[in-house]
Protein backbone atom coordinates (compact mmCIF):
# COMPACT_ATOMS: atom_id res chain seq x y z
CA UNK A 1 0.00 0.00 0.00
CA UNK A 2 1.09 3.78 -0.94
CA UNK A 3 0.38 6.81 0.98
CA UNK A 4 -2.35 7.11 -2.32
CA UNK A 5 -4.04 4.51 -0.32
CA UNK A 6 -3.78 6.40 2.86
CA UNK A 7 -5.09 9.63 1.27
CA UNK A 8 -8.26 7.85 -0.08
CA UNK A 9 -9.36 6.91 3.06
CA UNK A 10 -9.12 10.09 3.86
CA UNK A 11 -10.74 12.37 2.73
CA UNK A 12 -11.79 14.60 5.99
CA UNK A 13 -8.07 14.66 6.77
CA UNK A 14 -4.92 16.03 5.36
CA UNK A 15 -1.71 14.27 4.92
CA UNK A 16 1.24 16.43 4.52
CA UNK A 17 4.20 15.61 2.74
CA UNK A 18 5.95 18.77 2.19
CA UNK A 19 9.54 18.77 3.35
CA UNK A 20 8.95 22.25 5.26
CA UNK A 21 6.08 21.30 6.34
CA UNK A 22 7.06 18.32 7.82
CA UNK A 23 10.12 19.27 9.24
CA UNK A 24 7.85 21.54 12.22
CA UNK A 25 5.97 18.32 13.26
CA UNK A 26 9.69 15.74 13.79
CA UNK A 27 9.99 17.22 17.49
CA UNK A 28 8.56 18.24 20.41
CA UNK A 29 9.55 21.31 22.46
CA UNK A 30 12.06 18.55 24.19
CA UNK A 31 14.04 18.47 21.19
CA UNK A 32 15.20 14.52 21.41
CA UNK A 33 18.00 14.29 19.44
CA UNK A 34 17.67 12.17 15.93
CA UNK A 35 14.35 12.55 15.10
CA UNK A 36 13.24 10.66 12.36
CA UNK A 37 12.13 11.70 8.85
CA UNK A 38 8.40 10.49 8.87
CA UNK A 39 6.34 9.79 5.21
CA UNK A 40 3.95 12.15 6.15
CA UNK A 41 1.82 13.85 8.52
CA UNK A 42 -1.50 13.46 8.93
CA UNK A 43 -4.10 16.36 10.53
CA UNK A 44 -7.24 14.19 12.00
CA UNK A 45 -10.39 15.63 12.00
CA UNK A 46 -12.57 12.75 13.96
CA UNK A 47 -12.23 9.41 15.24
CA UNK A 48 -13.22 7.69 11.75
CA UNK A 49 -9.92 9.70 10.89
CA UNK A 50 -8.04 8.36 13.17
CA UNK A 51 -9.10 4.86 12.94
CA UNK A 52 -8.60 4.69 9.05
CA UNK A 53 -4.97 5.42 9.79
CA UNK A 54 -4.44 2.72 12.48
CA UNK A 55 -5.64 0.28 10.06
CA UNK A 56 -3.69 1.16 7.17
CA UNK A 57 -0.69 1.38 9.51
CA UNK A 58 -1.30 -1.96 10.71
CA UNK A 59 -1.58 -3.42 7.44
CA UNK A 60 1.29 -2.00 6.48
CA UNK A 61 3.16 -2.24 9.49
CA UNK A 62 4.38 1.34 9.04
CA UNK A 63 4.63 3.25 13.17
CA UNK A 64 2.09 6.07 13.88
CA UNK A 65 3.61 8.88 16.40
CA UNK A 66 0.62 10.85 18.03
CA UNK A 67 0.81 14.53 18.55
CA UNK A 68 -0.99 17.37 20.57
CA UNK A 69 -0.05 20.64 20.53
CA UNK A 70 4.12 19.72 20.41
CA UNK A 71 4.75 21.42 23.99
CA UNK A 72 5.56 18.40 25.37
CA UNK A 73 9.33 18.34 27.32
CA UNK A 74 9.90 14.59 27.39
CA UNK A 75 10.45 14.09 23.66
CA UNK A 76 7.37 11.90 24.01
CA UNK A 77 6.20 13.09 20.32
CA UNK A 78 9.40 12.81 17.97
CA UNK A 79 9.13 11.61 14.55
CA UNK A 80 10.05 7.86 13.74
CA UNK A 81 11.75 7.38 10.58
CA UNK A 82 9.27 6.13 7.89
CA UNK A 83 6.04 6.57 9.80
CA UNK A 84 3.74 8.96 10.49
CA UNK A 85 3.21 11.74 12.64
CA UNK A 86 -0.80 11.95 13.51
CA UNK A 87 -1.93 15.14 14.96
CA UNK A 88 -5.11 15.82 16.75
CA UNK A 89 -4.61 19.55 16.35
CA UNK A 90 -7.83 19.97 14.28
CA UNK A 91 -9.80 18.09 16.58
CA UNK A 92 -11.13 20.90 18.71
CA UNK A 93 -14.85 20.73 19.44
CA UNK A 94 -16.24 20.91 23.23
CA UNK A 95 -19.86 20.22 25.03
CA UNK A 96 -20.36 21.26 28.24
CA UNK A 97 -23.12 19.55 30.24
CA UNK A 98 -23.84 21.98 33.57
CA UNK A 99 -25.96 18.99 34.89
CA UNK A 100 -23.65 16.31 34.84
CA UNK A 101 -21.31 18.83 35.83
CA UNK A 102 -18.76 17.48 32.64
CA UNK A 103 -17.20 18.40 29.31
CA UNK A 104 -16.63 16.02 26.31
CA UNK A 105 -13.78 17.38 24.64
CA UNK A 106 -11.84 16.30 21.76
CA UNK A 107 -7.94 16.52 21.96
CA UNK A 108 -6.55 19.50 20.08
CA UNK A 109 -8.50 22.12 22.56
CA UNK A 110 -5.81 23.90 24.30
CA UNK A 111 -6.51 23.40 28.60
CA UNK A 112 -7.03 27.08 28.66
CA UNK A 113 -9.88 26.62 25.68
CA UNK A 114 -11.28 24.17 28.03
CA UNK A 115 -11.21 26.14 31.23
CA UNK A 116 -13.00 29.26 28.89
CA UNK A 117 -15.28 27.12 27.37
CA UNK A 118 -16.66 25.87 31.07
CA UNK A 119 -15.71 28.84 32.58
CA UNK A 120 -19.52 30.46 30.58
CA UNK A 121 -21.67 28.09 32.77
CA UNK A 122 -19.93 28.45 36.16
CA UNK A 123 -17.23 25.51 35.85
CA UNK A 124 -14.08 25.00 36.53
CA UNK A 125 -11.91 22.69 35.21
CA UNK A 126 -8.35 22.59 37.47
CA UNK A 127 -5.31 20.90 36.18
CA UNK A 128 -3.61 23.61 34.65
CA UNK A 129 0.05 22.93 33.82
CA UNK A 130 2.49 25.94 33.24
CA UNK A 131 2.08 25.98 29.65
CA UNK A 132 -2.04 25.61 29.84
CA UNK A 133 -2.61 28.33 26.83
CA UNK A 134 -0.71 26.16 24.69
CA UNK A 135 -0.92 22.83 25.66
CA UNK A 136 -3.42 20.67 24.49
CA UNK A 137 -6.00 18.63 26.55
CA UNK A 138 -5.18 15.13 24.23
CA UNK A 139 -1.56 15.98 25.84
CA UNK A 140 -2.52 16.73 28.87
CA UNK A 141 -4.00 13.25 29.45
CA UNK A 142 -1.22 11.78 27.44
CA UNK A 143 1.36 12.27 29.72
CA UNK A 144 -1.17 12.67 33.28
CA UNK A 145 -0.56 16.61 33.36
CA UNK A 146 -0.37 18.43 36.62
CA UNK A 147 -0.12 22.00 37.34
CA UNK A 148 -0.32 24.63 39.71
CA UNK A 149 -2.95 24.08 41.55
CA UNK A 150 -2.97 20.24 41.84
CA UNK A 151 -1.42 20.69 45.23
CA UNK A 152 -5.35 20.54 46.24
CA UNK A 153 -7.76 19.62 43.10
CA UNK A 154 -5.23 16.77 41.79
CA UNK A 155 -4.15 16.32 38.79
CA UNK A 156 -5.45 15.14 34.78
CA UNK A 157 -6.57 11.83 35.99
CA UNK A 158 -8.89 12.90 38.80
CA UNK A 159 -10.87 14.41 36.24
CA UNK A 160 -11.15 12.14 33.55
CA UNK A 161 -14.49 10.38 33.75
CA UNK A 162 -14.42 8.41 29.81
CA UNK A 163 -12.40 8.03 27.11
CA UNK A 164 -12.57 7.18 23.61
CA UNK A 165 -9.38 5.47 22.27
CA UNK A 166 -8.38 4.45 18.81
CA UNK A 167 -6.51 1.10 19.26
CA UNK A 168 -3.36 0.00 16.98
CA UNK A 169 -5.50 -1.80 14.67
CA UNK A 170 -8.02 0.47 14.08
CA UNK A 171 -10.70 -0.37 16.81
CA UNK A 172 -12.53 2.50 18.77
CA UNK A 173 -13.59 1.83 21.84
CA UNK A 174 -15.54 3.74 24.07
CA UNK A 175 -14.26 3.96 28.24
CA UNK A 176 -16.05 5.10 31.16
CA UNK A 177 -18.73 8.22 30.67
CA UNK A 178 -20.12 10.80 32.51
CA UNK A 179 -20.69 8.92 35.37
CA UNK A 180 -19.45 10.30 39.16
CA UNK A 181 -19.65 6.80 40.46
CA UNK A 182 -18.75 3.75 37.84
CA UNK A 183 -16.86 0.24 38.94
CA UNK A 184 -18.13 -1.66 36.43
CA UNK A 185 -15.06 -4.37 34.78
CA UNK A 186 -11.73 -3.23 35.21
CA UNK A 187 -10.04 0.42 35.34
CA UNK A 188 -9.40 0.47 32.04
CA UNK A 189 -9.56 4.24 31.21
CA UNK A 190 -6.98 4.86 34.10
CA UNK A 191 -4.85 2.62 31.68
CA UNK A 192 -4.28 4.62 29.23
CA UNK A 193 -4.47 8.27 31.40
CA UNK A 194 -0.77 8.84 31.02
CA UNK A 195 0.33 5.73 28.54
CA UNK A 196 1.65 8.56 26.37
CA UNK A 197 0.07 7.55 22.85
CA UNK A 198 1.62 3.86 23.24
CA UNK A 199 -1.61 2.00 23.79
CA UNK A 200 -3.90 3.82 21.89
CA UNK A 201 -4.68 7.30 20.78
CA UNK A 202 -7.12 9.52 22.66
CA UNK A 203 -9.88 11.07 20.47
CA UNK A 204 -12.70 12.15 22.68
CA UNK A 205 -12.61 13.18 26.43
CA UNK A 206 -15.39 13.49 29.30
CA UNK A 207 -13.68 15.37 32.01
CA UNK A 208 -15.39 15.93 35.62
CA UNK A 209 -15.73 19.95 36.18
CA UNK A 210 -16.39 21.80 39.44
CA UNK A 211 -17.73 24.95 40.64
CA UNK A 212 -15.52 27.79 39.80
CA UNK A 213 -12.86 28.91 42.47
CA UNK A 214 -13.83 31.10 44.68
CA UNK A 215 -11.28 34.47 45.22
CA UNK A 216 -7.75 33.16 46.67
CA UNK A 217 -5.54 35.23 48.68
CA UNK A 218 -1.95 35.12 48.41
CA UNK A 219 1.37 35.13 50.43
CA UNK A 220 4.92 35.39 49.13
CA UNK A 221 8.04 34.65 51.08
CA UNK A 222 11.70 35.37 50.17
CA UNK A 223 14.14 32.79 51.74
CA UNK A 224 17.86 32.63 52.05
CA UNK A 225 18.04 29.56 49.83
CA UNK A 226 15.74 26.66 48.69
CA UNK A 227 16.48 24.19 51.61
CA UNK A 228 14.56 26.40 54.05
CA UNK A 229 12.10 26.86 51.76
CA UNK A 230 11.46 23.69 51.33
CA UNK A 231 11.48 23.15 55.02
CA UNK A 232 8.70 26.08 55.30
CA UNK A 233 6.67 23.44 52.43
CA UNK A 234 6.66 20.45 55.09
CA UNK A 235 5.27 22.96 57.80
CA UNK A 236 2.54 23.69 55.93
CA UNK A 237 1.57 20.81 54.21
CA UNK A 238 1.57 19.02 57.54
CA UNK A 239 -1.52 21.05 58.88
CA UNK A 240 -3.11 21.94 55.32
CA UNK A 241 -3.64 21.83 51.70
CA UNK A 242 -3.29 25.13 50.09
CA UNK A 243 -4.84 26.11 46.73
CA UNK A 244 -1.11 26.57 45.56
CA UNK A 245 2.27 26.23 47.16
CA UNK A 246 4.99 26.70 44.66
CA UNK A 247 8.30 27.84 45.01
CA UNK A 248 11.34 29.47 42.34
CA UNK A 249 15.81 30.09 43.06
CA UNK A 250 17.76 32.20 42.19
CA UNK A 251 18.39 31.46 38.88
CA UNK A 252 14.57 31.10 37.64
CA UNK A 253 13.76 34.12 39.65
CA UNK A 254 16.42 36.35 37.61
CA UNK A 255 15.58 34.57 34.68
CA UNK A 256 12.01 35.72 34.69
CA UNK A 257 13.39 39.75 36.15
CA UNK A 258 15.45 40.14 32.93
CA UNK A 259 12.78 39.03 31.09
CA UNK A 260 9.86 40.57 32.30
CA UNK A 261 10.76 43.00 34.81
CA UNK A 262 8.23 42.86 36.70
CA UNK A 263 9.88 43.96 39.87
CA UNK A 264 11.24 40.60 41.77
CA UNK A 265 13.66 40.43 44.43
CA UNK A 266 16.85 38.64 42.31
CA UNK A 267 18.91 38.67 45.52
CA UNK A 268 16.45 36.01 47.08
CA UNK A 269 17.69 32.84 47.60
CA UNK A 270 14.46 31.21 46.70
CA UNK A 271 10.95 32.57 46.80
CA UNK A 272 7.62 30.56 48.00
CA UNK A 273 4.43 31.22 46.31
CA UNK A 274 1.46 30.15 48.45
CA UNK A 275 -2.66 30.64 47.94
CA UNK A 276 -5.72 29.74 49.76
CA UNK A 277 -9.33 29.76 48.10
CA UNK A 278 -11.15 28.92 51.27
CA UNK A 279 -14.36 31.23 52.13
CA UNK A 280 -14.70 33.77 54.60
CA UNK A 281 -12.86 34.01 57.94
CA UNK A 282 -11.45 30.47 56.89
CA UNK A 283 -9.16 31.92 54.15
CA UNK A 284 -7.80 34.86 56.45
CA UNK A 285 -6.79 32.35 59.00
CA UNK A 286 -5.56 29.69 56.41
CA UNK A 287 -3.02 32.67 55.21
CA UNK A 288 -1.54 33.92 58.16
CA UNK A 289 -1.25 30.40 59.59
CA UNK A 290 0.68 29.97 55.57
CA UNK A 291 2.89 33.53 56.46
CA UNK A 292 3.62 32.26 60.01
CA UNK A 293 5.25 29.30 58.22
CA UNK A 294 7.51 31.49 56.10
CA UNK A 295 8.34 33.52 58.80
CA UNK A 296 9.41 30.64 61.57
CA UNK A 297 11.24 29.06 58.88
CA UNK A 298 13.41 31.78 57.63
CA UNK A 299 11.53 34.02 55.33
CA UNK A 300 13.30 37.90 55.72
CA UNK A 301 10.72 38.92 54.22
CA UNK A 302 6.53 37.72 53.57
CA UNK A 303 4.27 40.13 51.69
CA UNK A 304 0.35 38.52 51.54
CA UNK A 305 -2.78 40.54 49.88
CA UNK A 306 -6.17 39.76 49.04
CA UNK A 307 -6.46 41.28 45.80
CA UNK A 308 -6.71 38.67 42.95
CA UNK A 309 -4.64 41.25 40.14
CA UNK A 310 -1.86 41.63 42.67
CA UNK A 311 -1.57 38.01 43.15
CA UNK A 312 -1.99 36.85 40.03
CA UNK A 313 1.24 38.60 38.97
CA UNK A 314 3.41 36.44 41.05
CA UNK A 315 1.67 33.32 39.38
CA UNK A 316 2.53 34.76 36.05
CA UNK A 317 6.41 34.94 37.15
CA UNK A 318 6.04 31.27 38.31
CA UNK A 319 4.40 30.04 34.96
CA UNK A 320 7.14 32.16 32.92
CA UNK A 321 10.20 30.18 34.62
CA UNK A 322 10.29 27.47 31.25
CA UNK A 323 10.25 30.30 28.72
CA UNK A 324 12.43 32.91 30.82
CA UNK A 325 15.17 30.44 31.37
CA UNK A 326 14.55 29.58 27.77
CA UNK A 327 16.30 33.02 26.78
CA UNK A 328 19.06 32.44 29.11
CA UNK A 329 20.26 29.40 27.25
CA UNK A 330 19.57 25.56 26.03
CA UNK A 331 17.45 23.78 28.71
CA UNK A 332 17.62 20.11 29.61
CA UNK A 333 14.39 20.23 31.48
CA UNK A 334 13.58 17.52 34.12
CA UNK A 335 10.42 16.63 36.43
CA UNK A 336 11.44 14.44 39.36
CA UNK A 337 9.52 14.17 42.33
CA UNK A 338 9.68 12.90 46.39
CA UNK A 339 7.36 11.97 48.99
CA UNK A 340 7.09 15.50 50.57
CA UNK A 341 9.36 14.81 53.71
CA UNK A 342 12.09 13.89 51.27
CA UNK A 343 11.91 17.61 49.42
CA UNK A 344 14.67 19.22 51.67
CA UNK A 345 17.12 16.58 50.87
CA UNK A 346 16.32 16.12 46.92
CA UNK A 347 16.40 20.42 46.72
CA UNK A 348 20.12 19.61 48.67
CA UNK A 349 21.17 17.12 46.56
CA UNK A 350 20.56 18.98 43.55
CA UNK A 351 22.42 22.32 44.34
CA UNK A 352 24.94 19.35 44.93
CA UNK A 353 24.96 18.36 41.43
CA UNK A 354 25.14 21.15 40.03
CA UNK A 355 27.94 22.45 41.88
CA UNK A 356 30.04 19.30 41.41
CA UNK A 357 29.52 19.21 37.90
CA UNK A 358 29.73 22.83 37.31
CA UNK A 359 26.72 22.98 35.24
CA UNK A 360 23.83 25.74 36.45
CA UNK A 361 21.02 24.07 37.45
CA UNK A 362 17.86 26.57 37.94
CA UNK A 363 14.99 24.90 40.31
CA UNK A 364 11.62 25.90 39.86
CA UNK A 365 8.27 23.63 41.74
CA UNK A 366 5.03 22.42 42.37
CA UNK A 367 6.29 22.57 46.36
CA UNK A 368 3.21 21.04 47.76
CA UNK A 369 3.25 17.58 46.05
CA UNK A 370 7.12 17.52 46.34
CA UNK A 371 6.92 18.06 41.91
CA UNK A 372 9.92 19.42 41.18
CA UNK A 373 11.79 21.29 37.78
CA UNK A 374 15.06 21.25 37.92
CA UNK A 375 16.55 22.98 34.50
CA UNK A 376 20.02 22.48 33.37
CA UNK A 377 21.08 25.84 31.56
CA UNK A 378 23.57 26.28 29.07
CA UNK A 379 24.72 28.91 27.44
CA UNK A 380 27.56 27.94 25.23
CA UNK A 381 28.31 25.19 22.71
CA UNK A 382 31.11 24.33 24.99
CA UNK A 383 30.59 19.86 24.47
CA UNK A 384 33.15 19.27 28.04
CA UNK A 385 29.84 21.15 29.71
CA UNK A 386 27.48 19.81 27.38
CA UNK A 387 28.73 16.41 28.67
CA UNK A 388 28.61 17.35 32.15
CA UNK A 389 24.80 18.61 31.47
CA UNK A 390 24.08 15.05 30.63
CA UNK A 391 26.18 13.48 33.18
CA UNK A 392 23.87 15.86 35.71
CA UNK A 393 20.96 15.00 34.01
CA UNK A 394 21.12 11.08 35.03
CA UNK A 395 22.84 12.31 38.33
CA UNK A 396 19.25 14.35 39.26
CA UNK A 397 16.87 10.67 38.42
CA UNK A 398 19.41 8.66 40.49
CA UNK A 399 18.76 11.21 43.23
CA UNK A 400 15.10 11.30 43.07
CA UNK A 401 14.73 7.57 42.94
CA UNK A 402 16.99 6.86 45.71
CA UNK A 403 14.76 8.64 47.64
CA UNK A 404 11.73 6.53 46.61
CA UNK A 405 11.03 9.37 44.21
CA UNK A 406 9.57 9.03 40.44
CA UNK A 407 11.76 10.15 37.09
CA UNK A 408 8.07 12.40 36.31
CA UNK A 409 5.09 13.77 37.97
CA UNK A 410 3.54 14.98 34.95
CA UNK A 411 5.69 15.61 32.01
CA UNK A 412 5.70 12.04 31.31
CA UNK A 413 8.89 9.78 30.21
CA UNK A 414 8.95 9.87 26.84
CA UNK A 415 12.52 9.35 24.65
CA UNK A 416 14.58 11.23 26.96
CA UNK A 417 14.06 9.51 30.37
CA UNK A 418 13.23 5.71 29.26
CA UNK A 419 16.28 4.91 30.19
CA UNK A 420 15.88 5.11 33.84
CA UNK A 421 12.20 3.97 33.84
CA UNK A 422 13.62 0.50 34.93
CA UNK A 423 15.47 1.92 37.99
CA UNK A 424 12.37 3.44 39.70
CA UNK A 425 10.07 0.44 38.55
CA UNK A 426 12.01 -2.41 38.98
CA UNK A 427 12.31 -5.79 36.87
CA UNK A 428 8.85 -7.52 37.49
CA UNK A 429 6.97 -4.19 36.79
CA UNK A 430 8.49 -3.09 33.84
CA UNK A 431 8.00 -6.94 32.44
CA UNK A 432 4.21 -6.27 33.45
CA UNK A 433 3.56 -2.81 31.38
CA UNK A 434 5.35 -4.86 28.25
CA UNK A 435 3.03 -7.34 28.51
CA UNK A 436 0.08 -4.83 28.20
CA UNK A 437 1.71 -2.76 25.22
CA UNK A 438 2.37 -6.17 23.76
CA UNK A 439 -0.81 -7.11 23.79
CA UNK A 440 -2.65 -4.15 22.74
CA UNK A 441 0.03 -3.24 20.30
CA UNK A 442 1.44 -6.71 19.36
CA UNK A 443 2.91 -5.17 16.16
CA UNK A 444 5.07 -1.98 18.80
CA UNK A 445 3.22 0.82 15.74
CA UNK A 446 2.36 2.85 18.50
CA UNK A 447 4.68 5.28 19.31
CA UNK A 448 7.53 3.25 19.18
CA UNK A 449 10.94 4.58 21.32
CA UNK A 450 8.59 6.48 23.58
CA UNK A 451 8.38 5.05 27.73
CA UNK A 452 9.35 1.21 26.91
Amino acid sequence: MTLDDLRARLPGASVLTDTDVVEGYRRDWAEAPDPGMPLAVVRARSTEDVQEVMRWASECGVPVVPRGAGSGLSGGATAVEGGIVLTTELMREINVDPVTRTATVQPGLFNAEVKRAVAEHGLWYPPDPSSYEICSIGGNVATNAGGLCCVKYGVTTDYVLGLTVVLADGTAVRLGGARLKDTAGLSLTKLFVGSEGTLGIVTEIIVRLIPTQPPRSTVVGIFPDVVACSEAVLAITRRIRPAMLEFMDNVSIRAVEADLRMGLDTTAGAMLLAQSDLTGPDREAETELMAEAFRTHGATEVFATDDPEEGEQFTVARRAAFTSLGKVGTLLLEDVGVPLPALPALVAGIERISAERDVPIALVAHAGDGNTHPIIVLTDDDPDRAERARIAFGEVMDLAIGLDGTITGEHGVGRLKKDWLPDQLGEDVMALTRRIKDALDPQGILNPGAML
